[in-house]
């Protein structure tokens, strides 16, 4: 393609090649070391911080301890598991849809059919767990380390052949992936919609194998501790509720598929290790921290705080989804709730009332309040299970000025007049 389609990337984020390297060291190291920092292995939730030093650099500098990264059987059924994903695209009926116009005119062609894998996937779990008891899905919470590191195998293995495919002839790549620095570009993605044939990667990743891997951990961890205590009418309030919202945010993603097709993700950053480790690996097994932990450390809420905290992601979940709802219809030519709109100078429509008129983000607003949700029934005996909510902030916050970085340079001066309509970034009357 000509270098008018593809031109060189001028400008990095993540403070560049450095940066790059920083946050693919440092993203596994964080998913180890929550692991390692909070689990029964390790002796708790938060060990004696006076011991950390000692116990990490007696770690780093054992061979045994590197070794028991690896597990064969675990990195056996993690393939198994990502095979089984993409049997199910293959197979299941769904149909193709368009995604946004691309630099060259084309459009690329989706297969929706993620919520249907997400049902088969829960109906083979639930048949082996009502079948041969809650011990026999437990698999998860007992080869969790080896599961990790197979994860994040096949992260590198993607970001390694998405970056040597993307010399081919006739690629179209992403305008921030290509500044012809291997680390930076491996890292940040440099073809904008790598594929297998007709399977796209990124949106495949991004919903199928991590995304549904994360229920079924949770599923795991119900089971590890139902089998601890006695059977599922044992199992604490705390730990239903948290399956009870991650699995309805799944699914609600799941469902609504074809939103996916206008996020940034999709649209403009290319499939590099960035989005693959986060996808595989960053996802399931962080976002899964909370059930993890009600694992082994149960925790019984009672009536009204479980009240209180279903309020909280209620509230959550209707913002994130009215906000979504008032966004998707306008984008699709409906405003049913008669919203004001300013029209930009290229004739781009800004929605300003609402809750688009209410800040610039509402769906990150809602998105942060579910997240406080979802760590609430851990209780306050250790911060650790709180680092959901401020990774998630910060990635929001991340996510916020990317957003708006690329809006001024589209729209221009109608972009600083949007501003003064709407101030707010994500909170209202706060941030």
């Amino acid at each position: 393609m000509s270098s008018n389609l593809n031109p060189r990337t001028q400008h990095y984020e993540f403070l560049g090649p450095p940066g790059a390297l920083a946050v693919s060291i440092g993203v596994p190291t964080m998913t180890y070391l929550l692991y390692f920092g909070c689990s029964e292995a390790a002796g708790g939730c938060q060990p004696d911080l006076s011991s950390v030093p000692q116990r990490l650099l007696h770690s780093v500098t054992s061979p045994d301890f590197w070794k028991s990264l690896w597990d064969t059987e675990a990195t056996l059924a993690y393939l198994a598991w990502y095979a089984f994903c993409v049997v199910a695209w293959a197979v299941l009926p769904g149909d193709w849809v368009p995604g946004t116009t691309l630099r060259n005119g084309g459009k690329k062609l989706y297969k929706i059919n993620a919520f249907s894998t997400f049902l088969l996937a829960l109906g083979v779990a639930s048949g082996i767990v009502l079948r041969y008891g809650p011990e026999s899905f437990t698999f998860i919470y007992n080869k969790w380390v080896g599961l990790v590191t197979a994860s994040l195998l096949m992260s590198f293995v993607q970001a390694v052949y998405c970056y040597a495919i993307s010399f081919r002839d006739g690629k179209l790549l992403a305008l921030g992936g290509n500044t012809g620095n291997f680390i930076y570009d491996w890292f940040i993605g440099r073809e904008l919609n790598p594929s297998i044939g007709s399977l796209d990667l990124k949106s495949f990743n991004e919903l199928r194998p991590g995304l549904i891997l994360w229920v079924l951990i949770n599923i795991s961890m119900v089971c590890e501790q139902a089998t601890r205590r006695g059977g599922f009418t044992k199992v604490t309030d705390s730990m239903w509720l948290v399956l009870a919202f991650q699995t309805w945010y799944v699914a609600d993603g799941l469902y609504n598929e074809p939103a996916l097709f206008t996020t940034m993700d999709i649209t403009s950053d290319g499939f590099g290790f960035m989005l693959a480790v986060g996808d595989l690996t960053w996802v399931p097994f962080v976002y899964s921290l909370q059930a993890r932990y009600l694992a082994f450390h149960p925790v019984e809420l009672g009536p009204m705080n479980t009240i209180l905290i279903l309020l909280v992601n209620f509230l959550g979940y209707y913002i994130f989804r009215d906000a979504n709802g008032e966004k998707n219809d306008f984008r699709n030519g409906r405003n049913p709730k008669n919203l004001s709109f300013m029209t930009t100078k290229k004739g781009s429509k800004l929605l300003t009332s609402g809750w688009w008129g209410r800040s610039r983000h509402p769906n990150y607003f809602g998105d942060l309040i579910m997240a406080l949700a979802w760590s609430l029934p851990t209780g306050f005996d250790t911060p650790i299970t709180y680092f959901y909510v401020v990774y998630f902030a910060v990635l929001l916050i991340h996510r916020q000025l990317r957003d708006d970085e690329a809006c001024a340079k589209k729209h221009g001066e109608d972009w600083e007049t949007y501003k003064k309509l709407v101030p707010y970034r994500i909170i209202p009357y706060v941030y």
